[in-house]
């Protein structure tokens, strides 16, 4: 078996499933992927298999002509949720799957496909084992999931190069985050945006209220009129206390938006400044640049897509152990505010770079806005 295939050539191939679950950050990762998967294929049918909690993110996308979901959360009702799936891609008759979640589940689902005498001629994954004809040699390891993707696809001859997620915004959003811009006085190029909160069960990824709020009172100082704070229920009591430790110049937004007013949103603002969050993702499908601050992740594994993104992580032994809990969370409390204002002051001054090292010290310079250059 050769596993290498030119399938954008081959006209026999006319309905193409592209398989995504997993959390929202990774999906709208996956989002440059399914650009390039559209471009590759002119005129044929996609169909994106994706979680029940994400469909409204492609709801109104034209690369995609279904979009299949089964709600895989409940692990009590995993034998219905299987034959649902296999149901509905069976019912399809696709032609070519590209499995970019590739776990125990999908493989699983396409083995059954296969020895159900319904499986589907080519099966693009990212390792060369069954289920899958299709896949690279190797991946690079450690690497961001954009590359292991962008491997796989390229050993079904697919060119893989779109380096931001690429999002279609209905009008109705677009329209939502104009309001609230009028509302709020946020002038385009004034205002910054925060997003600090993540999954509560993610909560050693938070760099904190307290420190978000000095650097707010910080960027205030220096020009900016405005900050806003974006965020979902598990995010509020953050919002909440940072809110309080600022004034009215400060815009809390935590509870008051849709997922797809996001971007028009953050398209807009000076800058973003991001705990590792999906939401850091989503505000990636645009060029503002953008400080993701990172502990117990690897920023080679989370760095949001595109070249106006840094990440910034403490220098310790102890960093990317993904653990859960913490009694110190020393790779947080060593980002003081200054050290965060320093990055993003060097970001926004200069050329997009590389990421490099370990964080540095902080030293006066000249305001990030043109203001007064106090801590």
């Amino acid at each position: 078996m050769s596993y290498f295939a030119n399938l954008p050539g081959n006209p026999a191939i006319r309905r193409i499933l592209v398989i995504k679950w997993s959390a929202m950050g990774d999906v709208i990762i996956a989002t440059a992927l399914f650009e390039d998967i559209a471009r590759a294929f002119p005129g044929r049918e996609l169909h994106l298999d994706t979680q029940p909690a994400w469909q409204a993110l492609f709801d109104h996308d034209p690369r995609f002509q279904r979009i299949l979901t089964v709600d895989w959360r409940d692990r009590r009702q995993r034998l219905t949720q299987m034959a649902t799936w296999l149901r509905q891609v069976r019912a399809q008759h696709y032609d070519l799957v590209i499995d970019l979640q590739c776990n125990d589940r999908s493989r699983l689902l396409l083995g059954l496909l296969q020895i159900s005498g319904a499986a589907i001629r080519y099966r693009l994954g990212n390792r060369r084992q069954l289920p899958y004809n299709i896949a690279p040699a190797e991946l690079p390891k450690p690497a961001h999931i954009l590359a292991r993707s962008r491997v796989a696809l390229e050993a079904g001859g697919i060119t893989a190069t779109t380096p931001r997620p690429v999002l279609h915004i209905p009008g109705l959003h677009q329209t939502r985050a104009r309001e609230l811009q009028t509302a709020h006085s946020l002038t385009p190029g004034r205002y910054a945006v925060f997003l600090p909160g993540c999954n509560a069960s993610g909560y050693l990824k938070r760099w904190g209220s307290e420190r978000y709020a000095v650097l707010a009172q910080r960027l205030h100082e220096d020009g900016l009129e405005r900050i806003v704070l974006i965020g979902g229920a598990d995010e509020i009591e953050d919002c909440q206390r940072i809110a309080r430790a600022c004034g009215d110049w400060l815009v809390n937004l935590c509870g008051q938006t849709a997922i797809l007013d996001l971007p028009p949103l953050c398209a807009d603002a000076r800058c973003i400044v991001a705990n590792d969050t999906g939401t850091a993702h989503l505000a990636a499908a645009t060029p503002t640049p953008m400080l993701v601050l990172c502990g117990p992740t690897d920023p080679r594994r989370v760095k949001p897509l595109g070249d106006n993104v840094i990440t910034l992580q403490a220098d310790l032994p102890c960093i990317n152990c993904y653990r859960k809990h913490c009694s110190h969370q020393t790779c947080m409390s060593m980002l003081t505010p200054a050290r965060v204002y320093q990055r993003l002051h060097q970001h926004l001054a200069d050329p997009p770079a590389p990421d490099t090292g370990p964080v540095g010290t902080w030293a006066p310079g000249s305001g990030l806005f043109g203001g007064l250059n106090r801590w």
